[in-house]
């Protein structure tokens, strides 16, 4: 299975990741683990807002360029993110 994620930041809401893997609990745990210098250590610490399974790759990759673009990031304001 292929996953694709949304983490929002717990102390700035307004600062989301969007990230694509095959093992979810595993990249979670890399998030935490991040370099002081990377977008997820900054924002830290995260939470799972929300993720999407997917039975192939392709339509995962698909997925998460489309949450990427300024359509997509709006979809995933109105339909995917809880309201704060």
């Amino acid at each position: 299975m292929y996953y694709v994620y949304i983490l929002r930041s717990k102390t700035s809401v307004d600062k989301f990741y969007i990230g694509y893997t095959e093992h979810l609990d595993k990249r979670l745990l890399e998030h935490e683990n991040t370099p002081p210098d990377a977008y997820t250590h900054r924002y830290a610490p995260w939470r799972l807002e929300t993720y999407i399974v997917f039975p192939n790759k392709r339509l995962a990759l698909e997925f998460e360029s489309y949450l990427k673009s300024h359509s997509g990031r709006a979809f995933l304001r109105r339909r995917l993110m809880a309201a704060e």
